[in-house]
């Protein structure tokens, strides 16, 4: 089933078609996208879950257990492989409980 897509603006005046009642304007979410740091390679609802929690750097991410980032809303396997990636990388890891 096809659902209809709806033009909408946002509070900056861009307009854009979306068929869900999801509020986030998608040209507002490409302008505030980080070029650089680990939240440049995540979604955007990856990102915005873990601005959500105070994340915004990989010391505070470290501060988590896989399973509470594994938790949030917007981040699934992918993205937590990518977490892990990034924070090897940088010779840090998820807290164990």
């Amino acid at each position: 089933m096809e659902q209809k897509q709806h033009l909408k603006t946002c509070l900056k005046g861009h307009q854009y078609y979306k068929s869900s009642d999801c509020p986030t304007c998608p040209i507002c979410e490409a302008e505030r996208k980080p070029t650089t740091g680990f939240l440049s390679l995540v979604s955007a609802p990856a990102r915005r879950a873990l601005e959500a929690q105070g994340i915004s750097n990989l010391k505070q991410l470290s501060e988590y257990s896989e399973k509470e980032i594994s938790s949030l809303h917007g981040i699934g396997p992918k993205v937590m492989s990518i977490l892990k990636g990034v924070l090897k990388e940088n010779n840090l890891h998820f807290k164990t409980n």
